[in-house]
């Protein structure tokens, strides 16, 4: 039974969908791009929104802690474009102060970068730190701004932030949010144990004395320098401050909520405000928090949310009744009135997602994760719709259909912790077992569906033989730890297990006695993955809880069934999955931070392939070949690569792009009727400006002329060189000056 989402959800979703569809294609052109990993689901991605800024109620910018990424919309969110900025750094804060070319964002390791065309271009700027920088506010122009963030980092531009100077804060902690109301001379920060009020542009700060007992993540005086509010992201008191005397004393209010505040907003007044963050919202689920006040913070009611993940950011660009806010999972919400109801502009799950599996091609696939989620794609990934398994608030942790697409098993926390399907996953039977409530980990059926093995909490092992209608509990060596995976290469005979405290386990005899190997280690094993058969094998986990850097990624293998073990420890986060598709030569591994492990040598050496997210990836997947695979993770995060991961950029061109061509890009994009190419020449020469297919043949001319440096702009009206409408698809547009190429993509959408 599939869910049925809102019809304005699902014609923002088919638009999005589309655009997925035909981007996803594989470049095959000669001497120009293939695409590594992309984005399947959430949709249009799904890293953390830290801050979003809208100069009214169309145009606004979101930045993601993820990867360097921007986003931008002019229709009031309804899509959003990826602004790129060259740079892997997270954004916490992005800020337009007085109209939508202008803007800046900042990050981590110091990052400040700049942008004075409405993002088409960022320019990095020196901060002269390296630590995070939380916040960013310019509070009457363009020109004189201040920077927070890390160890007490203040800093200070007064010329568009050509240069930065660090002002003397007082303090070392962590320093979240700042803001100037009306000018750039009084102005306050919060942060960690923090309240900082300047009256003279920063060059002295004082505190309150109640500000020592507080994890403060946002400040905001909505009218003038004396009434203002700060909310707390941290502690056990879900605190609102109001001070109404320029920060002389701070009251505390009433929140009227048990989750954490991470953003506060006042849009017109200092009577209507919105704060939002997260927590436990009852049930046992956790989701957003969305409080407003009609008051001054008198009294705060909880508003109703339809996310399941932290929001980070509230902002209400011309009044109280149109607003946005951002989070986690890329998720972004709209009101329009007044936050009596909030509007998902992203589409996809948010739900975390623990498990993939494709059993017969690449078509056809499933996908489970937290909160009973359950997905099912058929057309490769393009669209994945959401299946119903007759439970409520479960976390699903494996799923596995052992010969086709229709019998298949899942495996979490059930309390009856085996869910069956024999029609594709329309319906989900819950089965019996020999445990009582215990969560399992891991299922696999290693040569039919008749035949399987779980494992699980304290050491458990099950076993069924008739196809789950009852499971039997194995003989296992342990009764303390926890088994993370199970696996039998070739047969039901010959299987491993391995879970917390380097615990390793061998079965030769389908499970009737299992004996504990040595592994060497003492920290969690979270995937075993024999490719061809009982002898080479590989884990994968942490290398150590007790010394830094912890939970430092570690590879494991085995040539001779386990007898002994040589591992690597790579320099990458916990991996939590491991996969060789066809042999013991090449393999994927998955994990921590959007980390993208792949070996083509059977393990000799791992190379970190390019991530797009730094969201943990929880399972990896190749059905068929070394190729074409996918991978699953936190905040409903599904990544597709069709070429084995790599990211192949004009390798086997001859020019490439020296830095005389900046900001290609095609707005609209997608676009149905024309879009406007718009580029910029750092140097005089010829230009050529071609379109062309994806099957590498030129489809328009649309510049073939000498050019002087500056900025231009060309038209493509989706027609060929005879006029003819071409269909929709993928189109790449091809800029050639002065011997240096780039190359961009665009959608036609008919």
């Amino acid at each position: 039974m599939l869910n049925r989402q809102s019809s304005q959800t699902q014609g923002w979703r088919r638009l999005f969908l589309k655009y997925a569809l035909l981007t996803n294609i594989l470049l095959l052109v000669p001497g120009l791009v293939t695409a590594g990993w992309l984005w399947q689901n959430p949709l249009p991605q799904g890293d953390g929104l830290s801050s979003v800024c809208f100069l009214d109620n169309n145009t606004g910018y979101a930045a993601a802690g993820g990867y360097g990424k921007i986003f931008k919309t002019t229709n009031g969110g309804t899509s959003w474009e990826i602004l790129s900025t060259g740079t892997t750094h997270s954004f916490y804060s992005v800020h337009f102060p007085v109209d939508a070319n202008t803007g800046y964002v900042v990050g981590s390791s110091g990052s400040i970068m700049k942008t004075t065309d409405g993002g088409v271009t960022w320019v990095s700027q020196s901060s002269g730190t390296i630590s995070w920088l939380t916040s960013v506010h310019f509070p009457v122009n363009a020109q004189t701004g201040y920077a927070v963030g890390g160890s007490g980092v203040i800093l200070r531009t007064t010329n568009g932030g050509v240069s930065w100077v660090s002002l003397t804060s007082g303090t070392t902690n962590s320093l979240n949010s700042v803001q100037f109301p009306v000018d750039a001379q009084t102005g306050y920060v919060v942060g960690t144990y923090a309240i900082l009020k300047t009256t003279d542009g920063g060059v002295s700060w004082t505190r309150p004395s109640s500000d020592t007992m507080y994890f403060l993540k946002s400040v905001q005086f909505p009218v003038d320098a004396n009434t203002g509010f700060a909310v707390e992201g941290m502690g056990s008191r879900y605190t609102i401050l109001k001070t109404t005397n320029g920060g002389v004393t701070w009251i505390n209010q009433t929140s009227g909520t048990n989750g954490y505040l991470y953003s506060v907003h006042f849009p017109v007044d200092a009577l209507t405000g919105y704060a939002v963050g997260g927590g436990w919202v009852g049930g046992g689920r956790y989701g957003s928090t969305i409080m407003k006040t009609t008051n001054g913070g008198t009294t705060w009611v909880s508003q109703s949310s339809i996310s399941t993940v932290d929001l980070l950011s509230v902002h209400f660009p011309v009044d109280d009744q149109t607003g946005y806010a951002v989070g986690y999972g890329g998720t972004t919400l709209k009101t329009f009135n007044g936050g009596v109801t909030w509007v998902r502009l992203t589409s996809g799950t948010n739900y975390d997602l623990n498990s993939v599996h494709f059993p017969v091609d690449d078509q056809t696939g499933y996908a489970v994760g937290g909160y009973n989620t359950i997905l099912k794609t058929t057309d490769g990934g393009a669209t994945w719709d959401s299946l119903f398994s007759g439970l409520t608030t479960e976390k699903l942790l494996c799923i596995n259909f052992p010969v086709d697409a229709q019998t298949g098993y899942i495996v979490g926390y059930i309390w009856d912790p085996v869910l069956k399907t024999t029609n594709g996953g329309i319906t989900w039977i819950q089965q019996t077992t020999d445990t009582i409530n215990q969560t399992l980990f891991s299922i696999q059926f290693p040569l039919d569906a008749q035949t399987g093995y779980a494992v699980g909490d304290i050491g458990t092992i099950l076993k069924t033989t008739n196809g789950g209608t009852r499971w039997v509990i194995q003989p296992s060596p342990t009764t303390r730890n926890i088994l993370r995976s199970v696996h039998f290469p070739v047969d039901a005979t010959t299987g491993y297990a391995v879970g917390d405290s380097g615990r390793i386990l061998k079965t030769t005899n389908g499970g009737g006695n299992w004996i504990s190997l040595s592994s060497g280690k003492t920290t969690w094993l979270q995937s075993v993955n024999f490719p061809v058969d009982s002898q080479t094998g590989y884990i994968v986990g942490d290398s150590t809880f007790s010394t830094p850097p912890y939970d430092l990624g570690i590879v494991m293998k085995t040539t001779n069934g386990g007898t002994s073990w040589i591992s690597q420890s790579l320099g990458i986060g916990r991996l939590y999955s491991v996969h060789f598709p066809v042999d013991a030569q090449t393999g994927y591994a998955v994990g921590q931070s959007g980390g993208i492990l792949k070996t083509t040598n059977g393990g000799a050496n791992w190379v970190s392939q390019t991530s797009i997210t730094r969201n943990a990836l929880m399972s990896v997947y190749f059905p068929v070949n070394v190729n074409t695979g996918y991978a699953v993770g936190r905040y409903g995060t599904i990544l597709k690569t069709t070429d084995g991961g790599v990211w192949v950029e004009e390798e086997k061109s001859e020019v490439r792009n020296q830095g005389l061509v900046v900001g290609l890009k095609a707005a609209p994009n997608p676009f149905t009727g024309k879009t406007v190419i718009s580029y910029q020449l750092a140097a005089p020469g010829p230009v050529r400006l071609k379109i062309y297919n994806i099957s590498g043949q030129m489809v328009r001319v649309l510049v073939d002329e000498p050019r002087k440096a500056g900025a231009y702009q060309a038209v493509w009206d989706g027609r060929d060189e005879k006029g003819k409408r071409v269909p929709a698809g993928v189109y790449l547009m091809n800029l050639e000056a002065s011997g240096s190429r780039t190359i961009k993509q665009t959608v036609l959408v008919r």
